[in-house]
């Protein structure tokens, strides 16, 4: 009567080994995997296009900033931006501080 439960349980544990071990794993690495694609890498490269936008700013181009100021962008230092946000009125901003950068010529044409 004692004897078959303590078989069961050798056995049992001796089969288990790594397999015991990697399988509840695979749902976390899953989850890490779907995380990194979904989420992660989109907003990686959302970044790097921000960034690319931001260093490429000329004259000429409409700006906004993070403090929701918009204005046209009329002289361009190594880390500042000077923007003309009303007829003669200039103020000098940080590059990082933009927020949208939209070219020269305005922003693409819809598909009309």
């Amino acid at each position: 009567m004692f004897i078959t439960p303590a078989y069961a349980q050798t056995a049992g544990a001796a089969s288990g080994g790594i397999a015991a071990f990697v399988s509840p794993l695979i749902p976390v690495i899953f989850t890490i995997a779907i995380f990194y694609l979904l989420v992660f890498r989109p907003q990686q490269r959302q970044a790097k296009l921000h960034r690319e936008r931001i260093a490429a700013v000329k004259k000429g181009d409409s700006v906004v900033t993070g403090g929701g100021l918009m204005g046209k962008v009329t002289r361009v230092e190594d880390d500042h931006v000077e923007i003309e946000i009303a007829t003669g009125v200039k103020v000098k901003a940080v590059k990082t501080t933009l927020t949208d950068v939209t070219p020269l010529g305005g922003a693409k044409p819809a598909n009309d």
